[in-house]
């Protein structure tokens, strides 16, 4: 009985001769013991760098995309992936505007929806200055309780603008054009026509990773304006279902309403696309996922050649240290004692890689967070962190096992005679 209550104190006393006798051999061979760990930093951090990197990313577009709402349904042209349509161009199966007159009426999930055009990129001018290719959207006035952009100052696009030449601008583009604060009222030309500011709406949140570090700027007007500018222009929608527990029903209903319209075949695939975002949440989140799995697998195949190199560096202080091994077993220290000694010390060494990789992990993690607005929310997740040196004390393990029992299987007398 009494053999069983010291043994816990037992073990701990182990281990902590252990890790005593691991961290003196460590700081006897700095130099050694940091080369040997390069391989587990550089591994560590990467992995820190690639899972912040990724879910920095998550972060921020599931932020801008949530915005719309989880009730919140995209309606867009698409080219079917079989059947006779799919050699059709583009421009053969667009959205026209009439195909959504009665939707409500026949779709009795949608609470609302709003058409919306694309007039393409356009000069804006006022005055004297200028600013080339502001894009051009053309929205109808329920866009606004769907989208939720904040108005700055003025109003938005009401149902008493329907072609009317009124729109409204960002901020970055009231300033680049030289306008006042207030400039409800004031007249630009878009294109080569004239058109009246009367609102001030809030910048996009720019998604796209490209762009060449370009200024954007948007510019609304009212849908039917648009014609204004060409006769024939591209057309989307966004809808939004009474509630998210009747989204499902809306997302069908719009299916079959448009189905319908487009004079579709039951055989026949969809020439259109509709979604809604909560399933376009998912699916990027089963991507994030699976990309973040991916790049961590490739970046931790460092930490596999990092766990190389520990063993290696093992083995050679194992033959180094032989003569030490056979003295203590000669004085009566168990296999067990040796094994762990030698594997406490494969594995501190995994962690102060480990714990210099994090430091290391965190600087790039700051940099890239700089490097672009897409990215600035980027950030270490705690389970990366405890993934990090979870791998990071199996490496140890794994590959200081063999020179641990190795060292534990010597025998003291060949071992003392080791020159």
């Amino acid at each position: 009985m009494r053999r069983l209550l010291y043994a816990p104190l037992m073990f701990i006393q182990l281990v902590y001769q252990s890790v005593y006798l691991a961290i003196s051999q460590i700081w006897a061979n700095k130099t050694r013991s940091i080369l040997t760990t390069i391989g587990i930093v550089i591994g560590v951090a990467s992995v820190i760098a690639v899972i912040a990197a990724l879910t920095g990313l998550k972060a921020k577009i599931l932020s801008q995309v949530e915005t719309f709402g989880n009730n919140s349904i995209i309606v867009q042209p698409r080219l079917p992936d079989m059947g006779p349509k799919r050699n059709l161009s583009w421009w053969d199966v667009r959205l026209r505007p009439n195909e959504f007159e009665g939707l409500l009426e026949h779709c009795p999930s949608i609470e609302r929806f709003t058409r919306i055009s694309e007039a393409g990129q356009q000069m804006v001018k006022y005055g004297e200055k200028a600013v080339q290719n502001a894009q051009v959207y053309g929205i109808e006035p329920a866009w606004h309780e769907i989208e939720h952009r904040a108005i700055v100052t003025g109003r938005g696009i009401s149902v008493i603008d329907e072609s009317r030449a009124v729109c409204l601008i960002e901020p970055e583009l009231r300033d680049k054009l030289g306008m006042d604060k207030d400039c409800i009222g004031e007249s630009i030309r878009i294109g080569f026509r004239n058109f009246r500011i009367v609102g001030v709406i809030e910048k996009r949140s720019d998604l796209e990773i490209g762009g060449g570090g370009q200024e954007r700027y948007e510019i609304i007007i009212p849908f039917e304006t648009t014609r204004k500018f060409r006769q024939e222009f591209w057309v989307w929608a966004f809808a939004e279902s009474k509630s998210p527990e009747v989204l499902d029903e809306g997302v069908a209903e719009l299916k079959f309403f448009l189905r319908r319209g487009r004079h579709l075949d039951p055989d026949e695939p969809d020439t259109f696309r509709v979604e809604s975002l909560k399933s376009a949440i998912q699916t990027f989140n089963n991507i994030a996922i699976m990309v973040t799995l991916v790049a961590g697998g490739v970046v931790g195949i460092s930490l596999l050649v990092g766990g190389v190199g520990i063993m290696n560096i093992m083995l050679v202080s194992i033959s180094e240290r032989t003569k030490e091994i056979g003295l203590r077993k000669a004085v009566g220290a168990k296999k067990s004692a040796i094994l762990t000694q030698f594997l406490v010390e494969a594995v501190i060494l995994c962690f102060v890689g480990g714990l210099v990789g994090l430091g290391v992990g965190k600087f790039l993690t700051l940099a890239i967070a700089h490097s672009h607005a897409l990215l600035a929310k980027t950030y270490i997740p705690a389970w990366a962190v405890v993934l990090s040196f979870a791998f990071a004390g199996t490496v140890g393990i794994c590959f200081g096992m063999f020179p641990a029992i190795k060292a534990a299987r010597l025998d003291p007398i060949e071992a003392l005679r080791h020159e």
